[in-house]
């Protein structure tokens, strides 16, 4: 992944962000706290379903922008990362590691995402980003609401980057306003689907109640299901190196409370029209140190080790918090 480049880029063009009448990107602290265990009730237990916990963070800072995040993307360097809020900020920085155990985020920098104009893409109206995926140096990002596509040439002009539009199948734009397109992530250019741009709705149902995903571009574009299990929505979605997608799902009542739950797809079942459904394998609520989880990450480490990353959305609000955790699939 290019971003280990980006934010040499970003530096080098502040002055261009003062002529255009927007905040530079600006260093920031970030405060972390470590999260020692990720069960409440077994503090001493790591292996959770198909995952092994690793550890985690949560994270704090005086930013006036820091929070809401809403998606995340760890380079293949395991540590630098980028993330966006759904308030159309980035955030990149640099996961520190003792070992495998993270502990602590350093070189933070936060910055307002552009629109083509060079504008805020919150002066558009298209503030409430809520995906992010990778390919060749841009960035894509799903933005819910006006359920839009646009990318960002990231590798070239790091957080200074303006938007591109991208088109997308006509049904994205038919979703609902505050459940729509949630969830970006590409298949393996070399499988059947050819690379294709894979997009998932939070809760746009197609008429059986499952929910409605879409593939941009590659050699099959269309429209497919997802099965709806449990009322749980979507909130994110990774590629894991066999080409599988891995989906992060959350559910939230006034009576049980917040859960998340992560779910494999076979990418060998995905294809228009079809409905898909896949194996759980991660389940946990509020008796884990889990948050309203939003953003999944998928990486390899250098001894092959698959490690997913997520971060939580904490809506700006007291009552939340910022939780960044990391676990390696356990393959049985």
């Amino acid at each position: 992944m290019a971003m280990v480049a980006c934010a040499a880029a970003a530096m080098a063009m502040p002055a261009e962000a003062q002529r255009s009448g927007v905040d530079p990107p600006t260093g920031i602290t970030v405060e972390a706290k470590p999260i020692a265990a990720f069960s409440v009730r077994a503090p001493d237990q790591r292996r959770f379903g198909m995952v092994e916990y690793l550890g985690g963070l949560e994270l704090k800072s005086s930013h006036r922008e820091f929070g809401g995040f809403s998606a995340i993307r760890v380079a293949p360097d395991g540590e630098h990362f980028v993330s966006l809020t759904d308030k159309g900020w980035w955030l990149t920085g640099r996961i520190v590691h003792e070992g495998a155990r993270p502990v602590g985020i350093a070189e933070a920098e936060m910055a307002p995402m552009l629109g083509p104009d060079g504008r805020t893409l919150a002066a558009r109206g298209w503030y409430d980003t809520e995906s992010l995926a990778e390919r060749d140096g841009w960035l894509y990002v799903g933005i819910e609401r006006v359920n839009r596509i646009v990318r960002f040439d990231f590798a070239r002009q790091g957080l200074l980057a303006r938007a591109e539009a991208v088109s997308a199948p006509p049904g994205v734009s038919h979703l609902p306003s505050n459940k729509g397109l949630e969830a970006l992530t590409f298949a393996p250019r070399s499988g059947r689907l050819g690379g294709a741009l894979i997009g998932f709705s939070e809760r746009g149902l197609d008429a059986d109640g499952n929910l409605k995903a879409f593939l941009v571009g590659g050699t099959a574009p269309g429209q497919f299901s997802v099965k709806r299990r449990d009322d749980f929505d979507i909130s994110d979605s990774a590629t894991l190196p066999s080409g599988d997608v891995l989906l992060l799902e959350r559910r939230f009542s006034w009576w049980t409370g917040i859960a998340m739950r992560l779910r494999r797809i076979a990418i060998s079942d995905i294809a228009p029209g079809a409905l898909v459904d896949g194996a759980d394998l991660l389940f946990a609520d509020l008796t884990y140190q889990i948050d309203n989880m939003e953003g999944l990450s998928v990486h390899l480490a250098s001894n092959g080790d698959t490690i997913l990353t997520l971060i939580s959305d904490d809506n700006f609000s007291i009552l939340q918090r910022t939780v960044l955790l990391q676990f390696k699939l356990v393959y049985e």
